[in-house]
């Protein structure tokens, strides 16, 4: 058996990096951003649907990356903007660690599985903080997502993983004003 050192120095030889997983089984790529029709499988959906002001775009940043940006407004009683994927088999599981390789702002943002349904505003949310104009790797246990109906927790409602159809990023921190973010990929392992 290769250890993952050598595994690692064989791919940087060869000029391919693929990440590897702890239990030594290569991450899965949920969504890559390296030709622009990764994007196409992005939608906005802002706090106008319910009155709110805020506004927010995607786009492909042209090395690779998806950039979400905006400016959060808390007119109207708003507050949330975000990027979410169109409905499709994710093939979560149990166990399973959603990573996000991202570059922030230094705001928190919120990381949402949505499963499909009739409730309004259902999602099971992980939160995470960025570090401005620095890239890092997020990892959020599919265990530790907390069921929210409103972004208010909702008590007796466990995820199954395999039911989640999309993903999504929002910012809903209560601060006003212009906000960006790159994501280079998202993955499980």
């Amino acid at each position: 058996m290769i250890c993952h050192a050598r595994l690692f120095l064989i791919f940087v030889i060869l000029g391919t990096f693929v990440p590897v997983a702890t239990a030594g089984q290569p991450m899965r790529m949920l969504f890559d951003f390296d030709t622009p029709s990764g994007i196409n499988q992005w939608q906005i959906v802002n706090d106008g649907v319910m009155g709110g002001r805020s506004s927010s775009r995607v786009e492909h940043a042209g090395d690779g990356k998806m950039r979400f940006t905006g400016t959060l407004s808390l007119e109207n009683n708003g507050g949330f903007a975000s990027v979410r994927s169109l409905a499709s088999g994710l093939g979560l599981e149990n166990g399973h660690v959603i990573v996000i390789r991202a570059k922030g702002d230094g705001r928190k943002y919120t990381f949402n599985l949505y499963i499909p349904g009739r409730r309004t505003a259902f999602s099971y949310q992980s939160e995470f903080e960025t570090k401005a104009r620095e890239w890092i790797e997020v990892r959020m246990p599919i265990d530790r997502f907390v069921a929210t109906s409103f972004g208010r927790p909702v008590t007796g409602i466990s995820l199954d993983p395999a039911q989640v159809s999309s993903i999504g990023i929002l910012l809903g921190d209560k601060k006003s004003g212009p906000f960006q973010m790159e994501i280079d990929w998202i993955g499980v392992d």
